[in-house]
């Protein structure tokens, strides 16, 4: 059954990516530019994020305490991951900014976003769009909120709670 707002992947990186701009003015067509999106696609998220309550009726502010409910008990069932094939990529989950450090891995046991130039070779997470890639070069706030996003999505237990205390804390920052 689908929900009645419809909500995609990619919404929640659009919501994402106004959390990473805190409370600078934007537009669509800066969205789009830094997603890789086109301003419909972020017109017609920002329509389903204002269905699911999770930005304010005029689409300008994130609803933080209902995003912080959807990201941390909804999004790794609404978009589970398994780790793939190793690639070369950009690091996420607990490979990447804020947890890399805080959580012991080995060379193996490293999680990235596909992408040829990459720094990193390491399991293939999908990420939550195609275009996550592209837009976390650009935004390392974006890219922080994204790969604790994934952590949450694809961690164990000691990565989730951690990756669940980095996300309030940025969400609460802004």
């Amino acid at each position: 059954m689908r929900s009645k707002s419809g909500l995609k992947p990619q919404d929640v990186v659009i919501l994402l990516k106004i959390v990473s701009l805190k409370d600078r003015p934007w537009r669509l067509l800066d969205i789009a530019n830094e997603l890789g999106l086109s301003q419909g696609e972020i017109s017609f998220g920002l329509e389903r994020l204002k269905k699911s309550k999770l930005i304010d009726g005029k689409k300008k502010k994130p609803m933080k305490q209902s995003l912080l409910e959807f990201v941390l008990h909804g999004v790794k069932y609404m978009y589970p991951v398994e780790p793939g094939p190793l690639v070369r990529g950009i690091p996420t989950a607990h490979s990447a900014q804020p947890l890399k450090g805080k959580i012991i891995s080995s060379n193996d046991d490293q999680f990235v976003w596909a992408d040829s130039e990459g720094e990193m070779r390491g399991q293939h997470i999908e990420p939550l769009y195609q275009s996550v890639p592209f837009a976390v070069k650009k935004d390392p706030i974006l890219h922080k909120l994204l790969a604790l996003v994934d952590a949450i999505r694809v961690g164990r237990s000691r990565e989730r709670k951690l990756a669940i205390t980095e996300f309030i804390g940025l969400i609460n920052k802004g």
